[in-house]
C-alpha cells in the first residue's frame, strides 16, 4: 500500500512539473512573441489641432487616431509616439531616432528627396486669413509690403520666401517664430500682423474654438493636391508598405472617413485614385 501511495505522489509531482513547465513554455512563447516586435517610434510636434493635440495628457487628433489604426493588431509592429519640436522631427528621421513622422505634412520636392512619402490620409487647401475689416488683402496679389508670421522650414515659410525671391521690388514682410498656431491666430486676431496662409481645417478649427469672430478665410486657388501625407526616414521601404496597404484598407472599410467627421466636422481625404 505504502508503494502504491509512493507510486501516485512521484506520478502527481510529474504532472504538476508537467503542468509548470507547459505554462512556463507558453509564457516565454509570448515574451518571446512581443518581443519579436518592432517599435516604430513616429514624431509630432503635437500641433496644429484637430490634426494633433493632447487632451487628459495623451496625444489624440486625427493623425494620432489613424496612425493607432494603423498599427492596431499589427503582429510586427508596435506604436510609440515621441513629441519634439518642429525641427526635431527632420533632424530626428535624418538621425534615424524616429521611423516616421505625422505634423500637418504637405508634400514638398525638396522633403521627397530626403524622405518617403506614405500614401495621403487627408485633403487640406491652404486658405488666406485677415481680420474682416481690412479691405486691402483680397488675395496673393496684395501681400506684397504686408506682414504675417511664420515658422521657419515650414511649408508656408518656404512658399513665402519663394514669393519674396520673385517679388524683390516689393517683398511681403516674414516676422519668424517658434509660436504654435493657435497663438500666431491670436496674434492676428490682435493686429500685430497682417496675415497668415494656412491650411482650411486648421484655420476653421482655431476661429471656432479662440472665437476669433472678427477674422475672415479667403479661399485660395491651388494647382496642387492639398493632400497631408505620413513622413517616413530613409531605408523605410518595408515599413512604408505595411502604412501605404493599411491605408488604402482604412479608407476602404470607412475608418478614414468616420475619423475625418469625428476630428474636422467634415469628409476631408484624398481622391481614392491618389492613395496608392
Amino acid at each position: 500500500m505504502k508503494k502504491i501511495v509512493k507510486y501516485s505522489s512521484l506520478a502527481a509531482l510529474g504532472l504538476v512539473a508537467a503542468g509548470v513547465l507547459a505554462a512556463c513554455s507558453g509564457g516565454a512563447k509570448k515574451e518571446g512573441e512581443a518581443a519579436s516586435k518592432k517599435e516604430i517610434i513616429v514624431a509630432t510636434n503635437g500641433s496644429p489641432r484637430p490634426f494633433i493635440y493632447e487632451e487628459n495628457g495623451e496625444l489624440t487628433g486625427y493623425e494620432i487616431e489613424v496612425v493607432r489604426a494603423i498599427f492596431k493588431d499589427s503582429d510586427k509592429y508596435d506604436v510609440k509616439f515621441e513629441k519634439t519640436e518642429w525641427s526635431g522631427v527632420f533632424a530626428g528621421l535624418d538621425a534615424d531616432r524616429y521611423n516616421m513622422a505625422v505634423n500637418n505634412l504637405s508634400y514638398t520636392k525638396e522633403r521627397a528627396e530626403k524622405y518617403l512619402y506614405a500614401a495621403p490620409i487627408a485633403q487640406n487647401p491652404n486658405v488666406l486669413v485677415v481680420k474682416k475689416d481690412d479691405s486691402s488683402i483680397k488675395s496673393l496679389d496684395d501681400i506684397g509690403g504686408k506682414s504675417t508670421e511664420v515658422v521657419q522650414a515650414t511649408t508656408s515659410a518656404k512658399q513665402l520666401e519663394a514669393y519674396n525671391a520673385e517679388h524683390t521690388d516689393n517683398p511681403t514682410i516674414l516676422n519668424y517664430t517658434k509660436a504654435d498656431f493657435q497663438q500666431i491666430m491670436v496674434r492676428l486676431s490682435d493686429g500685430q500682423f497682417d496675415y497668415k496662409i494656412f491650411d482650411k481645417i486648421g484655420v476653421e478649427t482655431v476661429i471656432k474654438n479662440q472665437g476669433l469672430d472678427n477674422l475672415k478665410v479667403i479661399e485660395l486657388p491651388s494647382d496642387q493636391q492639398p493632400y497631408v501625407y505620413p513622413l517616413l526616414a530613409q531605408g523605410q521601404d518595408e515599413l512604408k508598405s505595411f502604412v501605404d496597404k493599411r491605408i488604402k484598407e482604412l479608407y476602404k472599410d470607412g475608418t478614414l472617413e468616420k475619423l475625418s467627421k469625428q476630428f474636422f466636422g467634415d469628409t476631408y481625404l484624398p481622391a481614392e485614385a491618389d492613395i496608392k
